[in-house]
């Protein structure tokens, strides 16, 4: 299904919004390419939570709050009022659903809050974030669940609050195993009967304040999932160009598109199962980096990592 797009003015009046990401380690890579791909989203806010050292790339719009891993779960400890002391930073992921209610005071300003990843590069957003995008209260990039790597959410006590319906979210949260929650169980709270058809999804929708005005579209935003293509390909487009700031493929020709999701080609761990015993694409490389996030004429994204066009 063929995404709408919005062409737009600088003189429109956006709603306001907010990425909110913890990352904890070490920079991947591409770093500076992911905020070189923000900084060309100047109306759109990134808030990083991380131990890590700024990148070499800034951007007026990505923000960064320098914390210990250990301080951060301690943080959220006290507000979730829990006992959240994950092992391992990926448990993270599971706290995605939170992170309204956890960053209350960071988001006060913001008409919508997103959560997400940063193996991702940034076309332009705002041509797929209409006003009539955001005249809903969820909005996710995959047309049967919430998109754990970028989900936006109205800016309300109720949406920051909607990880309540979660059942057990305090075990599920507190448990050291990661569980996907921000994928699986999220997603029922907004999307219960998400295998059955739009008119009786619509139908369902009357019964729960969490499933009306919610936007659930395909974007084909990650490759190598286990979906067709827009044309009903199997195949997945394999070269990404990024041109200052806008972002398209070598086989959809004319077509932009939100973003790149390049999980698969970093980890076989989300891979189809035949494929996951063999290396990704990026497994193997002892660097995924071979151009400058700054060249003029900006750079492409393949199997062989940042190339240059």
């Amino acid at each position: 299904m063929r995404s709408r797009c919005w062409i737009y003015s600088e003189k429109v009046k956006y709603k306001s919004i907010i990425k909110i990401i913890c990352y904890f380690g070490q920079w991947p890579e591409w770093i500076d390419f992911f905020v070189e791909s923000c900084k060309w989203n100047p109306t759109i806010d990134w808030l990083i939570f991380t131990d890590c050292r700024p990148p070499d790339n800034d951007a007026p719009n990505v923000r960064y709050e320098h914390v210990s891993f250990a301080d951060y779960t301690s943080r959220v400890s006290q507000r979730l009022k829990i006992d959240f002391r994950p092992d391992s930073p990926y448990k993270l992921c599971d706290l995605k659903p939170a992170l309204g209610y956890v960053h209350e005071s960071d988001i006060e300003s913001h008409d919508f809050f997103a959560f997400g990843d940063i193996d991702i590069i940034y076309g332009n957003l705002r041509r797929f974030l209409s006003p009539e995008v955001l005249a809903h209260n969820v909005v996710s990039n995959h047309w049967n669940r919430i998109s754990g790597h970028f989900a936006i959410f109205r800016n309300s006590e109720m949406f920051r609050n909607a990880f309540r319906q979660i059942p057990e979210w305090k075990a599920s949260f507190e448990t050291q195993k990661h569980l996907g929650l921000d994928e699986s169980k999220f997603t029922k709270v907004f999307l219960k009967h998400r295998k059955h058809p739009l008119l009786l999804r619509k139908l369902w929708g009357l019964f729960s304040p969490y499933r009306r005005r919610c936007y659930f579209q395909e974007q084909y935003t990650t490759i190598l999932s286990p979906i067709k293509w827009n044309d009903g390909n199997p195949e997945h487009p394999q070269t990404w160009c990024w041109r200052k700031g806008t972002l398209t493929n070598t086989r959809d020709t004319g077509r932009e598109y939100m973003y790149l999701h390049f999980m698969n080609w970093k980890s076989n761990r989300w891979l189809p199962r035949p494929a996951r015993s063999r290396p990704s694409a990026w497994q193997d490389l002892d660097s995924v980096i071979h151009t400058d996030y700054r060249s003029p004429e900006g750079w492409n994204i393949t199997p062989q990592g940042f190339i240059s066009p």
